[in-house]
């Protein structure tokens, strides 16, 4: 049974890693990855092997020199301290892990399969132009290229508008006492396209004693079938297709935009007083995989942090999360800087994600007077914020509330995620990715 549950094991490590992703954003040592290079941590699989046992030191006994101690199995090693729980403490040592290297792009995939995103990154920046298929059409181009097919359809579509029955017209210049302008009023009247010049000329042919055949255009309709253009079509084929210049069309390739996926996410972190250990943990836990996944999903990811109390300041990825907290509270000064760094990244070739975090504590006013106008003119995919109150919120920690409050549930480039503890961390992840609608521009 040993090596059956060796092996049921081995196969299930596909199975637990992803199980181990959803755990490691929660709970792993983020501090394990790299931008560009994340480690997930999974047990260690040990292979089954065989092996012989050995019974030949010192002879039979395995007593210290050779002497066997008093009743010791023979054949049998001699307990180790703390190998059967005489000594020793178990329990005390944690079990062994390896980490599962895996690129952002996978970790992407990953966490879309996990978490049942379906984010589309959308490309902006023209990087190529390159020939299509021949779908768009022109006036002109070489003879090669004429669009035969369409060309024949749009003759074919006025030799159906042009022809008429000439028999049933013959018969009608048979009337007694009709006129050429009698039979052509009665044509407008059917919508056949004929002119007064043809009836003249078809009144003229008929022969005088086959003149006064018919006593009415009433008998001719009674006596004489009529036959329309499919009809005649069918039974005689087409000897002539009537085509005209304006009937050419020259194919030409449709011209395709290769555009590069880019994003620049600023994440924006809040440093003042109140963001103890414990809050600038869970923010670290909620940015690094959105930084992964955005990283993951778009060809190239840019990325901007910034850091505030009552000011704000660029800062380094490695910095960004070490900072210790100090001083007050203004929010609205990262938003202003971060719309000065933007401008090198235009909206029109960029994608854009700004993701705000602290415990919603902020100066007076700040929140509806800045910050929302602030967040309303920058334009990106996506903003976010995400609130972290270890113990429940603070009295003045109204932030997040009063985002909710101005932005509503249904905005789609607004998001607010509250994580309290660890076990919020993937719900907010899965708030935030999910809310960015499909036609973000």
């Amino acid at each position: 049974m040993g090596l059956r549950d060796d092996l049921d094991r081995f196969r299930e490590v596909g199975e637990e890693r992803r199980e181990d992703l959803a755990d490691f954003i929660q709970y792993g040592d983020l501090g394990q990855s790299r931008p560009g290079e994340i480690k997930i941590p999974v047990k260690i699989v040990s292979l089954p092997e065989f092996e012989y046992d050995q019974r030949d030191k010192g002879g039979v006994g395995q007593g210290e020199d050779g002497t066997p101690d008093t009743g010791q199995p023979v054949g049998q090693p001699q307990p180790q301290p703390g190998e059967d729980g005489e000594e020793g403490e178990p329990g005390e040592e944690g079990g062994d892990h390896e980490y599962y290297e895996m690129d952002p792009e996978e970790f992407a995939e990953e966490l879309d399969e996990e978490l049942g995103l379906d984010l589309d990154p959308k490309g902006k920046k023209v990087v190529e132009e390159k020939e299509g298929p021949f779908t768009d059409l022109t006036r002109t181009g070489p003879n090669s290229t004429l669009d035969f097919e369409r060309m024949f359809k749009e003759g074919l579509k006025r030799k159906l508008a042009m022809d008429f029955d000439e028999e049933f017209l013959r018969e009608l210049c048979k009337v007694e006492g009709i006129e050429p302008r009698d039979v052509f009023e009665w044509a407008r009247g059917e919508n056949l396209p004929v002119s007064m010049a043809w009836i003249e000329e078809a009144y003229k042919a008929v022969p005088d004693e086959e003149r006064g055949t018919w006593t009415s255009i009433e008998e001719v309709e009674e006596n004489v079938e009529r036959e329309d253009v499919q009809q005649k079509i069918r039974r005689e084929g087409i000897d002539h297709v009537p085509f005209r210049r304006e009937d050419e069309r020259y194919r030409h390739p449709e011209i395709i935009e290769e555009k590069e996926k880019n994003v620049v996410v600023v994440n924006i972190r809040d440093v003042s007083g109140s963001m103890r250990e414990k809050k600038r943990e869970l923010v670290e836990r909620t940015f690094t995989p959105l930084d992964w996944y955005l990283q993951g999903k778009y060809d190239n990811a840019e990325f901007i942090y910034i850091a505030h109390d009552a000011d704000a300041w660029e800062v380094e990825r490695d910095e960004f999360f070490g900072i210790r907290s100090g001083g007050g509270t203004k929010i609205s000064s990262a938003y202003e800087l971060a719309a000065q760094l933007l401008e090198e990244y235009p909206w029109s070739d960029w994608n854009r994600y700004v993701f705000a975090a602290g415990d919603s504590e902020n100066s007076s006013n700040d929140t509806g007077e800045r910050v929302i106008p602030l967040m309303e003119e920058i334009p990106a995919n996506l903003h976010a914020y995400v609130e972290t109150q270890p113990s429940g919120n603070a009295i003045n920690a109204t932030h997040a509330e009063e985002l909710e409050r101005h932005f509503g549930p249904d905005d789609d480039d607004v998001a607010v995620a509250y994580v309290n503890g660890e076990s919020d961390v993937t719900d907010a992840i899965y708030d935030i990715l999910s809310t960015e609608s499909d036609d973000s521009e």
